[in-house]
């Protein structure tokens, strides 16, 4: 479910207001890469805070486990939708990650395509010029070496007994 602005600064801190708007498409396009993985990771720590939190809060309004503090908890939708924020956070931060790795992916494929390209180019030129024109005639080439046993079959040359 989608979370309005609004709604997001009512429910986190201020530490992670500030966290959750870096994830907002215009300051998350110019983030570097370094600063994308921090990010990454402190939201990640802050959702899985809040999913524990949440979890915690429904075993004591279970009545499964003590209260933390000196009553058990009524509810937790406000903390476990605080996690449902975070956590879209972090999908678009996946999203953006997996972007990224894909553009970079795609360039190097481009760029490979090209380097070859410009090889195989060189190479047909390099091929036309490199060997020199044909001779009129052939050489006379390799004789034949006459052997001992010129017209004798394998089967002849055994020794007899």
């Amino acid at each position: 479910m989608a979370h309005g602005l609004q709604q997001e600064r009512q429910l986190l801190s201020t530490q992670e207001v500030a966290l959750v708007e870096k994830t907002h498409q215009p300051i998350l396009g110019t983030l570097s890469d370094k600063d994308l993985a921090q990010l990454c990771k402190l939201v990640r720590d802050r959702r899985d805070r809040a999913q524990q939190i949440a979890a915690r809060q429904r075993r004591e309004m279970r009545g499964k486990s003590d209260p933390k503090g000196s009553r058990a908890a009524s509810g937790n939708t406000g903390t476990r939708v605080k996690g449902d924020v975070l956590a879209a956070a972090v999908e678009r931060l996946n999203e953006e990650v997996t972007r990224r790795v894909a553009k970079t992916s795609r360039q190097r494929s481009i760029d490979n395509a090209t380097r070859v390209l410009e090889m195989r180019r060189a190479s047909e030129t390099k091929a036309v010029q490199a060997h020199p024109a044909s001779a009129d005639k052939a050489g006379k080439g390799k004789k034949l070496k006459r052997s001992v046993n010129d017209g004798l079959s394998p089967s002849c040359l055994k020794a007899s007994p």
